[in-house]
């Protein structure tokens, strides 16, 4: 139920779970029309359909905009990188043809507990008669809603793009979401704002 008044809330006002916290980009950087973009997600938290929907929704927010990106998990599985030293992952990577890399990691993910206290609601009344009936009608109206605790839950998110040829890294951007909906909108949320970005930040061109 509460997440999905809170799914509710953020459609009908218009706002983000996730927000930009910092943001950096190396002078003059930009990724140039042609080049072809890696998402890759580094998410250690047994959530295979997270890391799924965090790389595919920032894929398609890059190639709306007319850019080439994948998803490392569509283009290798979620396994190909292990074991391997640095420069066989840049040569598989650069084998793939790809120019740069951006990452999403999630850096941290905490729970927060915290007591909701009960209410009175009262009904807008002057005065009852005598009589049974009359009282009990007048003082179901007058509800005893109980206290409750809830439970959020905050990720602390980093995506870092690197120059695959250059290997150096050329922006870097924090990311805090508060109580996703569901990993759906999470992902969906992340692409937009960290696309936004790096358009504010003219690493990316908005050529729509």
């Amino acid at each position: 139920m509460k997440r999905i008044f809170v799914f509710l809330l953020l459609v009908l006002t218009g706002c983000s779970s996730s927000k930009i916290t910092h943001s950096w980009k190396s002078p003059n950087a930009e990724i140039k029309s042609n080049q072809k973009i890696l998402v890759l997600g580094l998410i250690h938290d047994n959530d295979r359909n997270m890391q799924e929907k965090m790389e595919q929704h920032l894929v398609t927010d890059l190639t709306d905009l007319g850019y080439f990106a994948s998803s490392a998990l569509k283009e290798y599985g979620p396994k190909a990188f292990e074991k391997m030293t640095e420069q066989d992952v840049l040569d598989k990577i650069k084998n793939s043809g790809f120019d740069v890399v951006l990452t999403i990691v999630l850096l941290d993910k905490s729970k927060e507990r915290y007591y909701v206290p009960g209410k009175i609601y009262y009904s807008p009344y002057t005065m009852y008669q005598r009589g049974f009936w009359r009282y009990y009608t007048m003082m179901n109206e007058r509800i005893y809603s109980p206290g409750y605790y809830e439970e959020s839950t905050r990720y602390f998110w980093e995506s870092n793009l690197f120059d695959v040829q250059l290997k150096q890294l050329i922006y870097s951007s924090q990311t805090e979401s508060f109580d996703p909906a569901s990993a759906e909108m999470l992902g969906h949320e992340y692409g937009q704002i960290i696309v936004k970005n790096m358009i504010k930040e003219k690493m990316l061109a908005n050529r729509k």
